[in-house]
């Protein structure tokens, strides 16, 4: 759960960061876009590596190669502040923490067991959601704090970001470096060329890939291109208004996270994932296309309705697999990348056409993971709360 806070306080910040990105080095949309782009696109690249790692040296090990990769990318760019060297630091940064999301994910499942997984991924998110709630909130403050600025004079402020990073990642990697860990035989499961070849055939792969690819394209499209959309569009003030309605908006995925905890132990998780996505298509159309006061509202509903999804998909994808399932993160976490291709593709829409425009992608990302809600087969399903003591009183109070 601390693992999970860690890749969201810094992952997210990102979004409400863009508007004073572009101003600190005079940015395009699109030359603002590879920042995002250098982060998310990490996770295509050294994903599947590192599912391949973990199942030879294990998760603990990993773990504290990931925290170290990208302790050094946020410290580059805390001493280094300018355009080219936040490409650079981002990339580092985003390869640990794709190190992180593929190793978290098969220890969660091999603690909690199969079926208990999507409940725990859920607890997961909502330990994500807090933190990307505490982010923007916490950029606020350190731009706004005279007593923090006194001290050190942070040029441009919100790089005080990077360096809360770095002194994070520094305790962690104490923490974990004493921590006990489930003992695993990795060598039982060690990934052979073969079977590489088998799981890459699966069709499954693909189908859970992208919906990991499609997910992860809108959290980030949202939360990358939300405040410079409000600005645009609405005459949002970035620094504070669009801040909030950012952290409003993952404060809303933080409490989406403890109804899907409910929710996922009454619903089959595949018709759960179909009411999501629908209801996400709706409160999406009010935010693009509503007046001011109705934006502020519906783009923050959002993450309610999202909060849930990425939980099913990984449960569902993991679950769909009877072994090498760190391998299998590893290509599921892949799609991690759809967090690098959409923003820059909204962004290079919006230089060319408008913002507004780039920002409709997400509907071809939403309509797809409700088609995987239809599709989905997993070998093992979500348990459920055994409700037939309520049917029985129910059944007894018609009898009567």
């Amino acid at each position: 759960m601390v693992i999970f806070f860690l890749i969201s306080f810094i992952t997210n910040i990102i979004g409400p960061l863009i508007p004073e990105i572009i101003q600190s080095f005079s940015l395009s949309l699109s030359a603002a876009a590879i920042l995002p782009f250098s982060f998310f696109i990490a996770y295509g690249l050294f994903s599947i590596p590192s599912g391949y790692l973990i199942e030879v040296y294990g998760e603990k090990k990993i773990i504290i190669f990931g925290l170290f990769v990208s302790l050094t990318g946020s410290m580059f760019f805390s001493l280094y502040t300018n355009y080219v060297s936040g490409i650079i630091s981002l990339l580092l940064i985003g390869t640990g923490m794709s190190i992180l999301q593929v190793a978290i994910n098969p220890l969660l499942r091999s603690t909690t067991n199969a079926e208990n997984f999507a409940f725990f991924s859920i607890m997961g998110q909502f330990f994500f959601g807090l933190a990307s709630f505490f982010s923007p909130i916490f950029y606020v403050e350190i731009s706004n704090n005279n007593l923090i600025n006194l001290l050190y004079d942070f040029s441009p402020k919100w790089i005080a970001i990077y360096w809360t990073f770095s002194i994070i990642s520094l305790m962690l990697i104490f923490i974990i470096s004493i921590s006990r860990f489930p003992k695993k035989n990795h060598k039982e499961e060690k990934i052979q060329y073969d079977t590489l070849k088998n799981i890459l055939n699966n069709k499954w792969s693909y189908i859970y890939f992208f919906g990991i690819f499609f997910y992860v394209g809108t959290e980030q499209g949202i939360n990358t291109w939300t405040s410079q959309f409000l600005y645009s569009y609405h005459n949002v003030d970035p620094q504070n208004e669009g801040a909030k309605v950012i952290s409003f908006f993952w404060g809303n995925m933080t409490i989406g996270t403890l109804i899907g905890l409910v929710l996922i132990k009454l619903f089959d998780s595949r018709k759960l994932l179909i009411f999501l996505s629908s209801m996400s298509i709706l409160i999406l159309s009010f935010g693009l296309f509503g007046e001011k006061r109705i934006a502020i509202i519906a783009i923050p509903t959002l993450g309610l309705s999202i909060s849930s999804m990425w939980s099913i998909i990984i449960a569902l994808a993991l679950n769909s697999f009877k072994k090498n399932h760190g391998t299998v993160s590893g290509i599921m976490m892949t799609g991690i990348a759809g967090g690098a291709i959409y923003p820059f593709i909204i962004g290079f829409l919006g230089d060319f056409y408008e913002l507004k425009l780039g920002l409709m992608i997400l509907y071809i990302s939403l309509l797809y993971i409700l088609f995987l809600g239809w599709i989905s087969k997993p070998k093992v399903l979500n348990k459920k709360v055994n409700l037939n003591w309520l049917n029985s009183i129910i059944s007894l109070k018609k009898s009567n």
